[in-house]
């Protein structure tokens, strides 16, 4: 499974989770969506929930053979994703590890969409390859392992924002 990311450039070079997972050769950065290619699109501004419906079939087929993410300003992610080319999906509750925003909901850096997602989609393993580049990338699965683990089990988005509400009515 591919990873790219539609990349801005306008946060610090130095805490870019993107950038890092470039420099190990383990996604593929874009500066301009044209050069994006299709994928589905981790969008937390999405009106569907990734799911494990969207995973390749057992012949590789399938619509997650690309995951693409956009790493932008949060305060413009929402107009930059109408540019991306693929089905846009948004990842249920997970709490970011990453130390800019450890223990806010939803806030998640690149690399922990990506390996919120590779879980959900049953790439648990990858998920731990991809965060084992970062100090704290083992919290993250650490901080969201019952949750991970529970919509890994669904079938579809439906059920997803069903064990979602769960945790945001906890």
């Amino acid at each position: 499974m591919e990873l790219h990311v539609r990349y801005e450039g306008d946060d610090d070079p130095q805490k870019c989770s993107a950038r890092k997972l470039a420099r190990f050769d383990l996604a593929t950065l874009h500066r301009s969506a044209r050069d994006t290619p299709p994928g589905i699109v981790l969008d937390p501004h999405a009106d569907r929930a990734l799911s494990p419906a969207d995973a390749p079939d057992s012949s590789g087929a399938g619509r997650a053979e690309r995951l693409v993410a956009l790493d932008c300003s949060w305060e413009t992610a929402r107009a930059e994703a109408f540019d991306l080319k693929g089905p846009h999906r948004s990842l249920p509750f997970l709490v970011a590890a990453n130390p800019v925003n450890y223990g806010t909901p939803f806030r998640l850096n690149t690399v922990e969409a990506f390996a919120g997602a590779l879980c959900v989609l049953g790439r648990r393993d990858r998920a731990a390859t991809i965060l084992g580049k970062f100090r704290w990338g083992h919290t993250f699965l650490e901080l969201n392992d019952e949750p991970l683990r529970r919509y890994a089990d669904c079938a579809d988005s439906g059920e997803i924002i069903d064990v979602q509400a769960e945790y945001l009515d906890a």
